[in-house]
């Protein structure tokens, strides 16, 4: 994983998803809102592709919940005496 870009993920991700469009269903759990996408996605019309390809015949689901991780970890580190 070192030494690729985020612009080279960014592109791998639009492959999958345009060579999965119209074949299989795809779901996608990201921490941050499209509106944020732009800050992860550096080439602006990549990033407007790929939203795209994710929205397409689909619907986008905002749960409005915080990640259930770092609840976890902390758990783990509480139960394993670290802190």
């Amino acid at each position: 994983m070192s030494g690729c870009t985020n612009r080279k993920w960014a592109k791998l991700l639009f492959q999958i998803l345009t060579e999965r469009e119209e074949r299989k269903g795809t779901a996608v759990a990201s921490n941050a809102a499209f509106l944020e996408w732009g800050k992860i996605f550096t080439a602006p019309r990549l990033c407007a592709a790929t939203a795209d390809r994710l929205t397409f015949k689909g619907m986008p689901i905002q749960t409005c919940t915080d990640s259930h991780r770092p609840k976890v970890t902390e758990s783990e580190h509480q139960s394993s005496g670290r802190s």
